[in-house]
């Protein structure tokens, strides 16, 4: 039996569609990983093979004023996580560098978040490393999925009120469909050996910019909706976006023998579940 922790986001939803009755699944309700010793109770009451922890404060621009709670959720609860002792899948982001390479990042890249939200994930991975027995930690970017609130979702539900949306072209990376994502975890969950301490980088392989990745969204979706590129300084934000966030996946791929679909074909697939959903 699994744990996945922060089950009721994007990843956490996919994983329960994969997973199905081998994971006990959580979210905030259920398990206050900010709460050592709540945490502390969960572990000694419950038996598991191994953590997939999902949770995560995840509003970039809201972190920036809301530092102690992105602190508490993205340092402090995968530290007592970890404490458990049991082997843990720990999912991270492109946020923890700055965004100024012109060559798709490694794990051994020194990391140089510019954001509250990229410093507390950092500081994240670093709890995680020093605490657990063993644990992996997978970065990742652009997330979306067929649950939740994201980028594809906004994308669409604009498309279809506008006739035409400004989206940044000077911010660069790669788009990662969330379901993806969730079936390499699943494939990595047998491959970790007992000791093991690494970190890897998963996002879907390709690169675009947001204007790309928008435009992308409208032609798949038959929206009639014009997509114009602008500068970033044109759509200020209270956090620095990096400019360029591509991940190099050559480690995870090399380490566990998976393969990666294409950024564009992935979203295809995931704009025909959503168009289903709607009929």
């Amino acid at each position: 039996m699994f744990l996945v922790v922060g089950a009721n986001g994007q990843l956490g939803n996919e994983l329960r569609l994969l997973l199905k009755d081998k994971a006990t699944y959580v979210d905030r309700d259920e398990l206050d990983i900010t709460d050592k010793n709540a945490v502390e109770k969960f572990f000694a009451e419950n038996s598991f093979e191994a953590i997939i922890n999902c949770a995560a404060y995840t509003a970039v621009d809201k972190a920036e004023n809301d530092e102690k709670l992105a602190e508490l959720i993205n340092v402090e609860g995968p530290r007592n996580l970890a404490a458990s002792g049991l082997p843990l899948i720990h999912i991270s982001t492109d946020y923890v560098f700055d965004g100024t390479s012109s060559v798709p990042y490694v794990e051994e890249d020194k990391p140089n978040p510019q954001t509250v939200y990229g410093r507390t994930k950092l500081a994240g991975e670093k709890a995680v490393l020093e605490t657990a027995k063993t644990a992996i930690i997978i970065r990742t970017a652009w997330l979306y999925s067929t649950f939740g609130n994201n980028f594809v979702k906004t994308m669409r539900r604009l498309g279809a009120e506008r006739s035409s949306l400004n989206v940044v072209f000077d911010q660069v990376g790669t788009p990662t469909y969330a379901a993806d994502l969730a079936n390499a975890i699943v494939d990595i969950l047998p491959k970790i050996k007992s000791g093991m301490k690494e970190i890897y980088h998963y996002s879907n392989e390709g690169v675009c910019s947001w204007y790309d990745f928008a435009l992308a969204v409208m032609t798949q979706s038959d929206l009639n909706c014009e997509v114009l590129p602008i500068e970033s300084k044109e759509y200020p934000t209270p956090a620095k976006r990096p400019n360029y966030s591509v991940l190099n996946k050559g480690k995870i791929k090399r380490d566990f023998g998976i393969k990666i679909n294409n950024w564009a074909v992935s979203l295809a697939e995931c704009i025909e579940k959503m168009s289903a959903f709607e009929k």
